[in-house]
């Protein structure tokens, strides 16, 4: 009797103690999975965030050097952006039997720039050379011409495609000829901005990009931290808490970043010409801090009785509202369309990254907002001196413009004669 519950119960028993030790196992595999991922997450961080010291120790020197190594860091990272696009959808095995297809790319690539960069550029070249008289003439007739210049590059380039067509590849070449042209689109259109936003002082460009970090990285240690709720289903990564805590640091680092870049002269003033000397300038009202005095219901331990807030400030929060809510749907676009071509970045240069135009989805929404603000908000309506010269030493000839000398010391003459 013993013997048979014995042998009935074996099998039982050997079946419980297995399942034991198999959901053992399992825990154990589950643990040490778990372990591994946590191990990678840390591991992704450091690569990161040893990756973002990097960018913006190298980022804040080239901007305490000046706006011209600001704006040869746009055309670097320009080239960078288009270099990934442009191998985005190509073919290797394809471009081997165009020779010379790849190279057209870049020719309407080069095209584009110096039309872009022509007009922003050129005056400013113009007020660099005016103390050379044979330079000074040289320069103003290049620019004079430059616009026929770019569009019989561009022509060159349109023939050069055309007779470049093979039977069977008319998709593909016709394809990577819009696709070319949308890249051209996207990058220039957006960067030309950026580099008026130079121009008009460093404070235009390096207040949005600096918010667009922020935003970013403090999304990603909200998110890391306490991020639960997920956001986007295009950017499953992305959570509400990281979202939200991201939005209330940037608007705060906007208002008081704003107050720290104003009161330095290199950063509010505008450039005229090309040269790297450090600028000096009335910084104008707006940059002038104005003094509140703090209401009568802030605690008695509150330090300040009086606060001093620049006008510019309160701009600063238009700017960060844009870069909190706005600007990361520049990410979010970029990672649908990472996903319509099934790849994870762009591309490889900077580690736990990925390619430059993995980081530059955001910044440039936020290049095209900071100039039509600045343009619709802060300049001036009204005509200043300073346009109406440049718009005269671009686009007359030096005669001209001895002629409007003399014209207009006639003119001003004669009214002073009739008001004496």
């Amino acid at each position: 009797m013993a013997m048979q519950n014995g042998s009935s119960q074996t099998p039982w028993v050997r079946h419980r103690r297995h399942s034991n030790e198999d959901v053992q196992e399992a825990s154990k595999a589950n643990e040490t999975h778990l372990l591994v991922n946590d191990q990678n997450k840390y591991r992704s961080m450091l690569v990161r965030a040893y990756s973002s010291v990097w960018m913006i120790g190298g980022f804040a020197l080239i901007i305490y050097m000046g706006h011209l190594y600001i704006t040869a860091m746009i055309v670097v990272i320009q080239i960078f952006m288009a270099r990934e696009l442009f191998n985005l959808l190509r073919r290797a095995h394809v471009d081997r039997c165009l020779p010379g297809f790849r190279m057209l790319n870049w020719h309407f690539f080069f095209t584009a720039m110096l039309f872009v960069y022509g007009r922003i550029l050129g005056q400013r070249l113009v007020n660099t050379v005016t103390s050379d008289k044979v330079l000074y003439q040289l320069v103003s007739k290049l620019i004079k011409y430059q616009m026929i210049a770019c569009y019989s590059l561009y022509t060159a380039g349109f023939v050069w495609f055309i007779l470049t067509l093979k039977k069977g590849m008319y998709k593909y070449q016709f394809g990577q000829y819009a696709w070319t042209h949308m890249i051209l689109i996207v990058v220039f259109t957006q960067s030309a901005f950026t580099v008026a936003n130079i121009f008009e002082g460093v404070f235009w460009f390096l207040l949005p990009a600096t918010l667009i970090v922020i935003n970013d990285i403090a999304a990603y240690f909200f998110g890391f931290f306490f991020g639960r709720t997920p956001l986007i289903k295009l950017s499953p990564k992305k959570t509400w808490e990281g979202f939200i805590g991201a939005s209330f640091t940037t608007m705060i680092s906007a208002f008081v970043l704003a107050n720290i870049m104003g009161r330095f002269q290199w950063l509010t003033c505008p450039r005229k010409d090309l040269s790297t000397s450090w600028l000096q300038c009335d910084p104008g009202p707006l940059f002038r801090p104005e003094y509140y005095t703090v209401p009568k219901w802030f605690p008695e331990w509150f330090p300040w009785k009086e606060m001093a807030i620049m006008p510019v400030q309160w701009h600063a929060l238009c700017l960060g509202l844009f870069a909190s809510i706005i600007a990361p749907f520049g990410g979010f676009f970029a990672s649908g369309f990472k996903r319509a071509f099934k790849i994870k970045d762009f591309g490889d240069s900077i580690p736990g990254h990925g390619g430059i135009t993995d980081r530059m989805d955001c910044q440039m929404v936020m290049a095209v907002f900071a100039y039509i603000y600045h343009q619709s908000f802060v300049v001036g309506q009204n005509l200043m001196v300073e346009t109406i010269l440049e718009q005269i030493l671009m686009n007359l000839t030096l005669d001209e413009q001895q002629t409007l000398y003399m014209k207009l010391g006639q003119i001003l003459n004669e009214r002073m004669t009739a008001q004496s």
